[in-house]
């Protein structure tokens, strides 16, 4: 019986079909960053001070000047503490003036905000103080969501197919990233955004199989690092549309909005062929082949299309099946590490933006600039060097700048931003690396399993980098020392994986071995 990569070979295998696809995989991710970082610039940080408007009803001719004086206690600095107010009392305005406040409490009556700011996050939920947590817990959940959509997504489409789950996760990320414009309160909106969060994680993973899936063994790496291009694309476009929309409602709608244009997927967007074929959908599965062909101008013989047999026992993988065999446990054990390690070191710059010292959008645009030649790097750098040095070496890399940072002082700004900025070039260079990594290690019946894991341990890692990031409070270093630990740790297990470089991807868990260089070099010719 021929082996998939026969028909890939007979159709084309990185035709005019095969790019189309790519097309189609990208345009999803134009529009994911903006839901991965949006939320740094709704929350910027803003003057403010208690709301002591209860003294203007004893003093109601009071200057704002004088009425700040008489409720406001001042700071070791000279200014107006943000965050405590002198306790109100029933004196008159003249004993006020007289005798003076001295005992002080929290904000009880809200806080107020310079009129000519724009409505945010922050000042219209009130996130300052003891509220501000709140924004570092958000963006947790958020993390938790594509935690949800990784475990929940990944294996659903080994079970319904990759298709299905990408249109189910673009309507899901569609409609809730559009009603988190207009909620009410802010804990609505962070249970939209765990449902947004799933939904980029489902797309995420969902590209990685089919961008992958219906190319050939030389264009694997291609295909789906041009998709994380696209992404490095809506990185730079969230600092111009952060800094032209001011208005966080306006700016989450012109965010999420255009994730409707995309409807049209459910009339063109194609499932995987080689998924049909372990599935036992044959004639499903003969369609599609012929249809890329078709697109490609090419023919498939029909002799080889007869070849196209349906498995004795249609293959099913389960969790479980990742644990079975010496050398996929070996993958399972480690590749979850790998992608925990990608994500604590990428999400740990990513969302510190606002702590480098400089404008907060020339930062993110130089993060987002960055990551566009740092993908398009590991499409040579992949095929020059395999998969397993240059994943060791940028997670080196990766942690080794972070701990670099931990040393430099904070009258440095652009020396932590420069630093910063090649630290996001090497994380962003190592997560795509694993996605094409984890793509080729896995095989197919267990593909969005595999990738689902890894996903679900990438995902814990954004949930704790924001919850990692306010322990600078106890001392500035602590957050990188931990992003940057942990990298350098795991890049020397990443000597432990088999290298996939010029391998045909595996069907089952039975071609579970990876060919030794000679047979890999017989493969590649």
């Amino acid at each position: 019986m021929a082996e998939f990569g026969d028909f890939l070979k007979a159709l084309g295998e990185f035709g005019l079909y095969q790019k189309l696809l790519i097309l189609l995989l990208s345009l999803p991710l134009l529009l994911n960053p903006f839901q991965m970082v949006g939320q740094v610039f709704m929350v910027v940080e803003v003057p403010h001070h208690c709301d002591t408007s209860w003294i203007l009803a004893v003093g109601p001719n009071l200057t704002e000047e004088e009425q700040l004086n008489l409720t406001l206690p001042r700071g070791p600095d000279g200014h107006f503490e943000q965050c405590s107010m002198f306790s109100p009392v029933d004196w008159d305005l003249d004993s006020i003036l007289a005798y003076g406040l001295n005992h002080t409490e929290k904000c009880s009556s809200g806080w107020v905000y310079p009129s000519e700011q724009p409505p945010s996050l922050l000042t219209e939920f009130d996130l300052v103080c003891d509220r501000a947590v709140l924004n570092d817990v958000s963006q947790s959940i958020y993390m938790a969501g594509l935690l949800i959509g990784a475990m929940v997504f990944g294996m659903l489409s080994d079970r319904i197919g990759r298709r299905p789950v990408f249109l189910i996760c673009i309507l899901l990320q569609a409609v809730f990233g559009l009603a988190t414009a207009f909620v009410p309160h802010f804990y609505v909106f962070m249970a939209f955004r765990c449902v947004v969060g799933a939904a980029v994680s489902g797309i995420m993973i969902v590209v990685v199989s089919l961008a992958t899936e219906w190319v050939g063994i030389s264009h694997r790496t291609k295909a789906l690092l041009i998709t994380h291009t696209a992404f490095a694309i809506g990185q730079v476009s969230v600092a111009g549309l952060s800094y032209g929309i001011r208005h966080w409602r306006l700016l989450e709608i012109a965010g999420s909005a255009p994730m409707f244009a995309l409807f049209f997927y459910i009339w063109v967007l194609p499932e995987s062929a080689r998924w049909l074929v372990t599935k036992g959908r044959i004639e499903e599965a003969k369609k599609v082949l012929q249809k890329a062909a078709a697109t490609n101008k090419r023919s498939l013989p029909p002799e080889l299309l007869e070849q196209l047999k349906p498995e004795k026992e249609v293959k099913s993988g389960s969790f479980l099946d990742l644990f079975r065999t010496k050398n996929l446990l070996k993958v399972t054990l480690i590749m979850p590490c790998v992608w925990f390690a990608d994500s604590i070191v990428y999400y740990g710059l990513s969302l510190s933006v606002t702590d480098f010292g400089l404008d907060i959008y020339l930062t993110q645009l130089a993060f987002g600039a960055v990551e566009l030649p740092a993908r398009i790097s590991c499409i040579f750098l992949l095929e020059w060097f395999g998969r397993k040095k240059v994943q060791g070496i940028l997670l080196l890399l990766a942690g080794t700048i972070c701990l670099i940072l931990t040393g430099i002082p904070e009258e440095q700004p652009v020396v932590i931003t420069v630093l910063a900025v090649i630290g996001k070039f090497t994380a962003t260079a190592a997560f795509s690396t694993s996605y094409v990594y984890a793509a080729e290690l896995f095989p197919t019946i267990l593909r969005q399993t595999g990738v689902g894991l890894c996903s679900t341990m990438a995902r814990v890692a954004g949930i704790l980098a924001p919850l990692i990031i306010p322990l600078a409070q106890y001392h500035r270093a602590i957050p990188k020392a931990i992003f940057g630990s942990i990298p350098v740790l795991v890049a020397l297990f990443c000597i432990l994986l088999p290298e996939t470089r010029g391998i045909d991807l595996a069907d089952d868990t039975g071609n579970k071995e990876p060919p030794d260089e000679e047979q890999k070099t017989e493969v590649s010719l």
